[in-house]
């Protein structure tokens, strides 16, 4: 790996960074099972995460091992990320991050791009050439984004061969003055933006937004408090940042921690009557904000640790309410805004009631696929959706019913896709698994490679 350099190219801003850390050395093993296969090949990465120190599952960190289409489909075929030799893990290899890794990857799967998340090196960007099973190597510029964005950003890969990061920061108390006459203000608030060229690993520009929802809304308590899933238009010319969006109590008071005392802000409320609202910016100047808002749902587009906004086949851009609402809403390619004509709502296309949309993927066509749960129900379930005519198809998998499964559907991180094929590694949280393997065109889900996991361990992504 090149290290101690950091590359910027400059657009509109200039600003200066450091790099952090060198090459680690990693438990980068294999099973040694498998004979050697040649360049070139379509490698499917699946990563999955281990408890932290106190045992919160998945929230220790992430580990990667790559494989064939062909070991996906085959049942026999076992994958042991988490198998232990005293503390060393014996196969694949641990992506660099304190926390569970965001991590995303090319389209053809030769590369995985990760920002580290909290930690003395939070806010660092890696980048990985995959090689199969637990071959990982750490290529290009090792890129310091904290400068910029912190050490908690929300990234994702914007567009193939672009990321962008996203901070939300730097609010104000939502109160002034002093015990016990203290008085509302609002917070404001600041997004930071970094635009990351993946292929050379360079931080082409940066942005700001002072927040600004408005006198009237802000009046009522409404206030933004994250940005997250930045995704570029079709036409690249347009950044779609999602907004987490609260509203305190303005006739509130200051609420304090009931064990210490302190200060822990102004009360808020839960009623809520603004829609979900996105910021658009100019690509790539990253200037020019406005805010859109759907009249069609009242539920953030945010994603815990997933992508929810896809440019489709037609060109307009679709947004699920993740990880909490059953909307996929419609940003239109001609006016850059909501179409308030269109709505999806996975309640309605399943007949049910209670549904929350915790990962998803556009595929083709108008088709997607959900990964779901549903309130008062145990377990994760899976849909293939038809954007279009507004219909679903649930399809069964063995683990469907069971608990574990809504912890590890609330971390889930990318869904794999190649060719016709969509790829589902799904264990419940400390179970073991398997890859499900479901075909968009004929709808049929089958069940491929067994998945090995551990206490407080799961699988979150396929890549």
């Amino acid at each position: 790996m090149k290290k101690n350099l950091f590359r910027i190219a400059l657009f509109s801003t200039v600003i200066t960074a450091l790099t952090l850390g060198s090459c680690s050395s990693d438990d980068n093993n294999d099973s040694g099972t498998n004979p050697p296969v040649a360049d070139g090949t379509r490698w499917i990465t699946l990563t999955g995460s281990f408890p932290d120190a106190a045992g919160t599952a998945g929230n220790g960190g992430t580990r990667a091992y790559a494989i064939t289409p062909e070991n996906a489909a085959d049942p026999n075929y076992v994958v042991d990320l988490f198998k232990m030799d005293g503390e060393k893990y014996v196969n694949g290899f641990a992506l660099k991050s304190s926390r569970t890794a965001r991590v995303q990857a090319s389209e053809d799967g030769q590369f995985l791009y990760n920002i580290q998340y909290t930690g003395t090196e939070g806010g660092v960007f890696n980048k990985y050439k995959v090689s199969g099973e637990g071959k990982y190597e750490e290529v290009g510029f090792e890129l310091n984004t904290a400068t910029i964005l912190g050490t908690s950003p929300r990234w994702v890969k914007a567009a193939e061969g672009i990321g962008v990061g996203v901070s939300f920061g730097e609010a104000l108390d939502p109160y002034t003055g002093s015990a016990p006459n203290y008085v509302w203000r609002h917070p404001k608030g600041k997004i930071k933006i970094a635009n990351i060229d993946l292929n050379n690993t360079a931080i082409t520009n940066t942005g700001n937004i002072d927040i600004d929802l408005g006198a009237e809304l802000e009046a009522q308590g409404y206030h933004v408090w994250r940005a997250d899933v930045p995704v570029l238009n079709q036409a690249k010319d347009k950044l779609y940042i999602g907004l987490g969006v609260r509203r305190h109590n303005v006739n509130g008071t200051v609420t304090t921690n009931a064990n210490t005392g302190a200060i822990s802000g102004w009360q808020t409320t839960t009623e809520r009557n603004v829609g979900t609202m996105t910021y658009v910016v100019d690509y790539p100047s990253l200037r020019n904000p406005k805010i859109i808002t759907s009249e069609n749902s009242i539920i953030d587009n945010l994603g815990y640790r997933t992508l929810t906004q896809y440019v489709g086949t037609d060109g307009n851009l679709y947004q699920a309410t993740a990880t909490s609402g059953p909307d996929i809403l419609r940003i239109s390619k001609a006016t850059n805004d909501y179409d308030q004509t269109y709505h999806f709502n996975l309640n309605t296309a399943l007949s049910i009631t209670g549904s929350s949309i915790k990962a998803w993927r556009y595929i083709k066509d108008g088709v997607a696929v959900v990964l779901y749960t549903v309130t008062g129900t145990n377990g994760g379930y899976v849909a293939l959706i038809d954007l279009n005519a507004k219909t679903a198809t649930k399809l069964a998998t063995d683990s469907e019913t069971d608990t574990a499964l809504a912890t590890t559907f609330g971390q889930f991180q990318n869904i794999g896709l190649v060719g016709d094929n969509v790829y589902l590694p799904l264990t419940p949280s400390g179970k073991d698994g398997n890859i499900y393997i479901v075909n968009y065109k004929t709808k049929e889900i089958k069940k491929g490679a067994t998945l090995k996991a551990a206490s407080g361990s799961f699988y979150l992504g396929a890549y």
